[in-house]
Order: structure tokens, then sequence, then C-alpha cells
């Protein structure tokens, strides 16, 4: 496996993304690890919860797959974004340290992963914004969510569509969807087939 943690700097912002991928035939065992690391990332992108709640209590979301597992990653599921400052920037964090309320418009990454000492390591990273998702049923409480802003392929090569579930797969295909729909227009036509076999639903 192949890891890619990239960046860049733009007039409109900061980016920070990663992205894994197969050089030569995946295990069993990657594709396994690779699919409980992209439920972990589906479920903080789908995340919905009270106006008040820090990132620590949303850590958990990420590593669950894994627990499940057995299995876990030594570092924060997230990190606050600058723009032209420090691409890790605080207060707001996914993890166990971050204890700061998550507020509309907040920029965080969303990047579980998972690391087998002396083998291979695995991590998907896309940005992610907070955005306000309305009160809650009993109109008590404002509601947060978070709405992912980073557009690539994440590798479907890797992915058990066995372990799965059937709103996972819908996440993956309308976010494949939205990568095709925004970025074709702007590649070669040579890139635009890539792009589409890479987005292609599952």
């Amino acid at each position: 496996l192949l890891l890619v943690d990239s960046g860049a700097q733009y007039p409109d912002g900061t980016t920070d993304i990663t992205r894994t991928m197969p050089v030569g035939t995946p295990s069993a065992e990657m594709k396994e690890r690779f699919t409980l690391v992209l439920k972990g990332h589906i479920a903080i992108a789908t995340a919905q919860f009270p106006e008040g709640i820090s990132g620590a209590r949303l850590d958990s979301l990420a590593r669950a797959p894994l627990w499940q597992h057995g299995l876990d990653y030594d570092h924060g599921t997230g990190h606050g974004v600058g723009s032209y400052l420090n691409v890790h920037e605080g207060p707001q964090r996914i993890a166990t340290s971050g204890g700061v309320p998550l507020q509309v418009g907040m920029i965080l990454s969303n990047e579980p992963g998972y690391y087998k000492d002396g083998e291979y390591g695995i991590r998907i990273e896309n940005l992610v914004i907070v955005v306000d998702k309305g009160m809650s049923a009993d109109g008590r409480k404002k509601l947060l969510g978070f709405e992912t802003i980073t557009l690539a392929p994440i590798n479907l090569e890797l992915v058990d569509r066995s372990i799965l579930s059937l709103d996972e797969i819908k996440w993956l295909n309308k976010y494949h969807a939205d990568v095709y729909d925004v970025i074709s227009p702007s590649v070669e036509e040579d890139v635009r087939e890539w792009l589409k076999e890479a987005t292609t639903a599952i």
C-alpha cells in the first residue's frame, strides 16, 4: 500500500488530504482494514450532534469499527485547519484532547487510519466544515454536522463491499458522484475517463 499525505496553500484556504492506494495486489487483510477505516471516516462525515459538543465526544465514532476488531490508531481523528498559518491549527480537534465545542464554520480534518508495524499504513483524510443542521425534533437543541469539502476519489480496489452497510455504500456512491460532477469539467479527456472509472458506483 502507498499512503500519500499532501496539501497546499491557496488564496481561499489550505488543503490537507490523504489517500491510500495499492501497489500490486492488496491482501484480504489490507482490504478489510481499509474498509474499517472507511467506515470510521463515513461515521464522522455523517455525524449529527447537538450544539456544544466537543471533538473529544465524536472521536470514538471513527474508532468504533476498528475497536470491534481489536484494532486502533495512535493519532487524533481530526485537527483544525488554518489558512496561511499552521495546517494543524486549533482550538478545534476531533481527538480525546479536543475539549473545545465545535462551531459552525470551523474546518477540521477527518482522518482515521490503521498502521501495521513494519508492513503498511492506511489513512483516508478529507477536510470537513461544521454546518448548521437545524433544530432537534423536540425543538430544544440546535443540531450541527459536517459538510465534506475535499473532492478526490477514494480507492475502490481496497473496499470490501460486504462489510459496508447500505447507508455507507450510499454515502460512498454519492461522494464519488459529487467528485465526478465537480472535477470532470476541469480536466483533460484522458483524466476524465480515469476519473469516471475511479468514481464508479459500487
